[in-house]
């Protein structure tokens, strides 16, 4: 069976999420399960941040009330972490762009890239070259989070 080929414009490729970052998305929610007494783990939520909207593919959030009633469409305060995931048609330095224009100018503590195909975590902390971690175990100094890189990429 052929696959099909399909024709995007430039401001559509961005927003298009492939398997491997749906897989990664998935994994990277499964993995921050034992931290959800301490954090709000929010996938694609939005943000109306200080210096622009935003909306990361995972969120790692101070905890945020619950009303069912009334539900929030752009929240007004920044993540603790922003997690962002490479995709296929992405430009690194738009995110990396993100990180320093957008994330920590906004207050977020800390930001990782996700780069699926080197099965790599970036850590940026404002202030400090970037971290790789490529096997073992990721630590996020902001928020006390570590997680197994076999975890992540399995």
């Amino acid at each position: 069976m052929e696959t099909p080929i399909v024709e995007l414009d430039e401001f559509q490729s961005e927003d298009i999420m492939s398997v491997n970052h749906a897989r990664l998305a998935y994994n990277l929610v499964k993995v921050l399960i034992p931290y959800e007494q301490q954090y709000d783990i929010m996938p694609e939520l939005e943000f109306e941040l200080s210096v622009d909207r935003a909306k990361p593919d995972i969120s790692i959030c101070h905890k945020i009330p619950i009303d069912w009633i009334r539900d929030t469409v752009r929240w007004k305060e920044p993540p603790v972490t922003a997690i962002e995931i490479l995709s296929p048609r992405q430009a690194y330095n738009d995110l990396t762009d993100k990180v320093y224009d957008n994330y920590f100018p906004s207050g977020v503590q800390s930001v990782w890239i996700i780069l699926p195909s080197v099965k790599t975590v970036q850590l940026f902390l404002p202030g400090e070259s970037v971290k790789h971690f490529t096997e073992g175990t990721f630590q996020d100094p902001a928020t006390g989070i570590e997680l197994s890189l076999a975890d992540i990429f399995r």
